[in-house]
């Protein structure tokens, strides 16, 4: 199978940096294809231009576009891995969906309405916040996270969801509870089907 981490974080001694890296081990020892997208590393430009807009109605994708839709054709499963902040993903990374998942690229319009142009892919989402989870869940925060990103993104485009992990109090809990994370998310990854 071949997999596709979009990877959002600034700073390589965080835990989604750990995540990260769990995800990357336990695929590659399971033998399967992956590729990492390290939108920071990358320094992804996450800004649509309307430079952006004309070439895509000339017909023309800008390079760095096309380059992140050619690994998203690739992949047969995506992974999206960034913190919550302020309730939503880091902008590197809703620019990324933002100029990636164009029009006629991945969904366009009809006279019965949307439709998706990229299905049979599987997406996952793994999250960290600062906040306890139950308070995520109390005040709405998943339910709306889901809503916005699991189904008008990724369902919008015609993607499978295949699940959405929530890991909360990250920067308060102890050590070990973060290592007991990252062995949820090795068998996670362990439990994805091989190709």
């Amino acid at each position: 199978m071949k997999h596709l981490i979009v990877y959002a974080h600034p700073n390589t001694a965080s835990f989604n940096h750990a995540i990260k890296e769990t995800l990357v081990r336990v695929l590659r020892e399971k033998g399967q294809d992956v590729r990492v997208r390290d939108l920071y590393a990358l320094h992804f430009d996450p800004v649509l231009k309307a430079d952006d807009f004309q070439a895509f109605l000339a017909g023309k994708i800008p390079g760095d576009i096309a380059i992140e839709q050619d690994h998203v054709r690739w992949a047969d499963q995506l992974t999206f891995l960034y913190p919550i902040w302020w309730g939503r993903m880091p902008s590197v990374a809703g620019g990324y969906i933002d100029r990636v998942f164009s029009k006629g690229f991945a969904y366009d319009y009809t006279a019965t309405g949307p439709i998706g142009l990229i299905p049979g892919k599987k997406v996952f989402i793994l999250n960290t916040m600062g906040a306890p989870l139950a308070f995520a869940e109390s005040s709405g925060g998943i339910k709306s996270m889901e809503q916005i990103i699991d189904n008008e993104t990724f369902r919008f485009c015609g993607m499978e969801m295949v699940g959405h992990k929530y890991f909360g109090s990250v920067p308060t809990v102890t050590d070990e509870d973060r290592k007991k994370m990252l062995e949820e998310v090795a068998g996670i990854a362990a439990s994805w089907p091989v190709k």
